[in-house]
């Protein structure tokens, strides 16, 4: 008798647990519809209290996390470098790393964090999750380019340095072979490897303007460390000069696509 009723309190308690599971999972559902209201109608800090509310309600609520991360990341103001708008930042990579804990495939959640870590000059970060965006994904030309943006950055940054270096010190760059040689064995693979990024990037996705705009760039940061070898720079200066004409022609068909007008084309019969 008594073995009875220890198994019908467990019962008992088992189905107050589902029940309560149950409660809670409904009104999680309501707290991120709330939020989805009120993210649509920008007012961020109220869907991030309702998208907060849904998640501690229902942990497993993927597309609560999916939904905080983005709040928090709309909050965020690309080079502000306070610390409440960094949190913000950082609260939202959080978040889109918890759901990877669970769904490691996420690809959103992957160029989430990259695009983040990309707008806090956290380059390596940056780079990194680009990378896995790619091996999930080898068919977003976005990603291979934002690769190549990390490495142009990475290349014309310290490019910077050293030109203010040489205009400080008046020095000639052109005329220290050693040093230009170091630049190339520093940076050469970088340069490559965001050639080849680019290069995959147009392959899939046609007249991509922006892509043809960084090789262009690049070049020019090739010819950049060729400070010892004229003609080589020449060379590659020329090929940023047609990388650029490229740009321009791209952008100009997509501008004449836009202002084209829309709808069915007839003849010139009208039939």
């Amino acid at each position: 008798m008594k073995t009875s009723l220890k198994v019908a309190a467990l019962l008992g308690a088992a189905l107050l647990l589902i029940s309560a599971s149950g409660c809670n999972k409904l009104k999680a559902r309501d707290q991120l519809n709330k939020g989805v209201a009120a993210y649509k109608n920008a007012r961020y800090e109220t869907a991030i209290e309702h998208f907060k509310n849904a998640v501690s309600l229902d942990p497993s609520l993927q597309n609560a996390k999916l939904y905080l991360a983005t709040a928090y990341a709309q909050q965020y103001i690309p080079g502000l470098d306070s610390p409440d708008n960094l949190q913000n930042a950082y609260n939202a990579i959080d978040q889109y790393k918890s759901v990877l804990a669970a769904d490691p495939k996420n690809v959103n959640s992957i160029k989430g964090i990259a695009f983040l870590y990309l707008n806090m000059k956290k380059l390596d970060e940056a780079k990194e999750y680009y990378q896995k965006a790619i091996d999930l994904d080898p068919n977003d030309p976005e990603a291979y380019y934002s690769v190549a943006v990390i490495n142009w950055t990475k290349l014309y940054l310290p490019m910077q340095q050293e030109r203010a270096k040489e205009r400080l010190n008046g020095d000639d760059l052109s005329k220290d072979k050693k040093r230009c040689a170091e630049l190339r064995e520093q940076d050469g693979a970088l340069i490559q490897e965001g050639m080849d990024k680019l290069n995959k990037a147009m392959t899939l996705r046609q007249d991509y303007d922006d892509a043809m705009a960084y090789m262009n760039l690049i070049y020019r940061q090739k010819a950049y460390r060729e400070c010892d070898n004229p003609e080589q720079a020449a060379a590659d200066l020329k090929t940023a000069d047609g990388w650029q004409d490229k740009t321009l022609d791209a952008r100009k068909r997509k501008a004449e696509k836009q202002a084209a007008p829309q709808g069915v084309s007839m003849d010139d019969s009208g039939k």
